[in-house]
């Protein structure tokens, strides 16, 4: 007999504008593992979003949970892991993450590691290099974190938010390393003192949950956004568009290419519609955030052949 595992991860948007690698929400849109102790290595993936065309050596899942469990001094036995994602790859939805969230899961169930949550935050953060999507993806709803210099995350959690989020995801990739190029070395002082202040205006209007401000200070970004759209198609079409049709707010969600806006509840289906109209050679979704995080069920037991 051999256990049988779901693991399910939800995606993520970062940043939200000037919450620069530190803020992240979970969002309802999934990566998911069936994963059963095996003979042999096998990986399949069951998604249009998943590449046909890979190794299992230089397979995400599987290096990131050998790499986790030889941290423990455990070695990963062989598995058989059916993939499906509703998250494309590079479209700043945190597929990464969800994958390194999901990998470090897979090695805490078959090597019998006892992770905590902490523990888990802190792997997936220093793995990523940045906390917002990996504690998204594992805690659920928002996250406001810190990664110190020593890999420890702290991390403020805020399971409820009363919006939904749309995201217009274009048929682009964007890598976030990519990204990162167009990105300035330094700021001036008074540059990244105005920068700063946006920012720490996002988060406290984020714990207040006061839409209007949050609205504001998504769209009043200095770090990264001002250098990025000019990668991003119809960024300032989208936003203007958003605003029009009753959006708080419309930013980068992670660095792109996909923009993400959040809007009242209410409004939802007739906002939809409209932007479907206007940018149809996007993809564009309704979604809301996620308030459970990484689960993990365990369904039955196989007869090893």
């Amino acid at each position: 007999m051999r256990k049988k595992w779901q693991i399910t991860v939800p995606g993520s948007t970062a940043n939200l504008g000037p919450g620069f690698d530190s803020i992240g929400l979970s969002l309802s849109l999934y990566l998911e593992l069936t994963v059963s102790l095996s003979e042999t290595w096998e990986i399949i993936h069951l998604s249009e979003h998943l590449p046909q065309d890979f190794t299992i050596e230089e397979h995400l899942i599987y290096t990131i949970a050998k790499e986790t469990a030889a941290r423990f001094n455990k070695q990963l036995p062989p598995c058989r892991i059916e993939m499906k994602s509703e998250l494309p790859f590079a479209r700043g939805l945190g597929s990464s993450a969800a994958a390194i969230v999901a990998a470090i899961e897979l090695a805490n169930l078959v090597c019998d590691l006892n992770l905590t949550t902490q523990d888990k935050l802190n792997i997936s953060s220093q793995i990523e290099g940045h906390p917002d999507n990996a504690t998204a993806s594992v805690l659920g709803g928002l996250t406001i974190s810190v990664l110190d210099d020593e890999g420890n995350v702290d991390t403020i959690h805020i399971k409820e938010l009363d919006a939904s989020f749309v995201v217009f995801i274009p048929n682009v990739e964007l890598k976030t390393s990519e990204a990162r190029k167009v990105l300035p070395a330094q700021f001036d002082r008074g540059y990244a003192v105005r920068a700063s202040a946006n920012a720490n205006m996002l988060a406290a209007s984020l714990i207040n949950k006061d839409y209007e401000r949050i609205g504001r200070y998504m769209e009043s970004d200095l770090f990264h956004e001002p250098f990025r759209a000019k990668l991003i198609p119809n960024f300032d079409e989208i936003h203007h568009a958003a605003r029009e049709a009753g959006a708080y707010g419309t930013a980068l969600s992670g660095a792109g290419p996909t923009v993400i806006s959040i809007i009242p509840t209410p409004i939802a289906e007739q906002f939809v519609n409209k932007m479907k109209k206007l940018f149809s050679e996007h993809e564009i979704l309704l979604t809301r955030a996620d308030h459970q995080g990484i689960s993990v069920i365990e369904i039955g037991n196989d007869v090893l052949a």
